[in-house]
């Protein structure tokens, strides 16, 4: 008997983004995810880096589905690369997948050798211009509630 999805064990990363209808088209809303365990190998040693990724996105059509997003992103663990290809090759693949008006990846990367590597990338719809900016308060850093 076939073991029901909602139980089935991913066993493997999976480079497959998967997407949802955007349930407010109408409107442009900020989806902000963190994602604190990112994971690659440097190109020239072998070892580990390990990244903290912040995506913002204000969605068109289509939403990043989420458990997609992380087997995605677990697919880099034993992928070498140096960090502002694996951060723009990421920034390409979401914008491929969800075409969105708008979207930031920033990746965080730890300490290497003495230095902290940030990597910005963005992406704009052509034609997309931003609402005039309203300021809200900021999601508090290193905070896994919010509210």
């Amino acid at each position: 008997m076939p073991t029901p999805a909602s139980k089935q064990v991913t066993k493997r990363p999976a480079k497959a983004l998967e997407t949802f209808p955007n349930p407010a088209t109408q409107r442009d809303y900020r989806i902000h995810m963190e994602i604190p365990e990112f994971t690659c190998l440097c190109p020239k040693t072998g070892q580990p880096d390990f990244a903290v990724l912040t995506l913002d996105y204000i969605a068109d059509k289509l939403c990043v589905e989420l458990k997609s997003l992380k087997l995605y992103i677990w697919s880099f663990r034993e992928e070498g690369h140096f960090h502002e290809d694996v951060t723009n090759r990421i920034l390409d693949d979401l914008v491929h997948a969800v075409k969105p008006r708008y979207m930031r990846l920033t990746a965080r990367f730890y300490v290497r050798g003495g230095i902290f590597t940030n990597v910005v990338a963005e992406h704009r719809k052509k034609g997309w211009q931003p609402q005039p900016r309203v300021d809200l308060e900021h999601f508090p850093p290193q905070a896994n509630t919010r509210g």
